[in-house]
């Protein structure tokens, strides 16, 4: 893949030579920005997301998203289209091009039902569960970690299927901690790149020897298994009323109880939410109990014994 790119006159760009048009801004974070574009060779929208970067660790980052993007081909995880680094006198951006999704993200979803006083439904909990833990068993399969899912994370496809994105916080799976220093600075690590109302227990405060594993994701799993169910996630008004979510996650979750969700989904939240990490599941594990809880496909019938 080349890494031509030029701005060219009436808001387009060039990319790998294909020629884009400039459609709107769709968001902006401390130091990225996200555009709409349009593929003048093929009709199609992308999402266009530029990252600043001040010096060169930053430039390694970026180089480090898109090399993550490209480890994976799987419906349920965001490819990249094309990546590319654009000099801006002595500074540069970094531009990831990926596909856009016009039904946006898992919260913009759940908000657009808490809006109407609904809630997604126990069979729909379970068929976006099912497609966000098959897309976390490709990334814990090639030995990493997501190290930043919640709902704003994970896009949602024409036929509501999720897609996992923002790879950046993305490391490897199974980290070894020995000494104080080191615990530190993988802390200070996930207090800059975890969002701290998913992350989990055991990176608030890391220990001095310890393994820190791919079960991080299972407990920022429940978080967003917990918003999907009630609307927002478990901590997020602990957040909000400026309390403290270390201490909050230190305690076992309690879970409220609605005629809306079965034993068994909420048995499945709690395993999720344990704070022991060493207690918690994997994800194969995981996967194996929500195919057991998938209702039946249209026209297939159960037998009763």
């Amino acid at each position: 893949m080349g890494h031509s790119l030029c701005v060219c006159s009436r808001g387009t760009v060039i990319i790998d030579n294909k020629r884009y048009l400039f459609i709107q801004k769709l968001g902006e974070g401390g130091f990225s920005y996200v555009d709409l574009v349009e593929g003048l060779h093929d009709g199609h929208f992308y999402a266009l997301k530029r990252i600043l970067c001040h010096e060169q660790q930053d430039r390694e980052e970026a180089q480090r998203e898109a090399d993550m993007h490209r480890l994976f081909h799987h419906p349920n995880i965001l490819r990249l289209v094309a990546y590319c680094l654009r000099e801006r006198g002595a500074k540069h951006e970094a531009w990831l091009l990926l596909p856009f999704f016009k039904r946006g993200t898992l919260w913009n979803e759940i908000e657009r039902l808490k809006d109407k006083g609904n809630f997604l439904t126990e069979n729909q909990i379970l068929q976006l569960l099912l497609g966000i833990c098959r897309g976390l068993e490709a990334i814990h399969a090639k030995g990493y970690a997501h190290r930043d899912l919640k709902p704003t994370n994970i896009l949602l496809g024409d036929e509501g299927q999720p897609v996992l994105m923002d790879l950046g916080s993305m490391n490897q799976a199974c980290i070894r901690v020995e000494g104080s220093r080191q615990a530190l600075t993988l802390q200070d690590w996930a207090a800059q790149r975890c969002t701290i109302s998913y992350r989990a227990p055991e990176l608030f405060s890391v220990q001095s020897h310890c393994v820190i594993d791919e079960r991080t994701d299972v407990w920022s799993l429940g978080c967003v298994l917990y918003a999907m169910m009630f609307g927002e996630g478990p901590y997020d008004m602990v957040f909000q009323k400026g309390d403290s979510v270390a201490l909050a996650v230190q305690n076992q979750l309690s879970i409220p109880q609605s005629p809306r969700h079965s034993s068994a989904l909420r048995q499945l939240l709690a395993s999720m939410m344990t704070v022991d990490p060493q207690q918690r599941p994997h994800i194969p594990l995981l996967l194996s109990q929500l195919e057991a809880l998938q209702p039946p496909a249209p026209g297939q019938h159960t037998t009763q014994i």
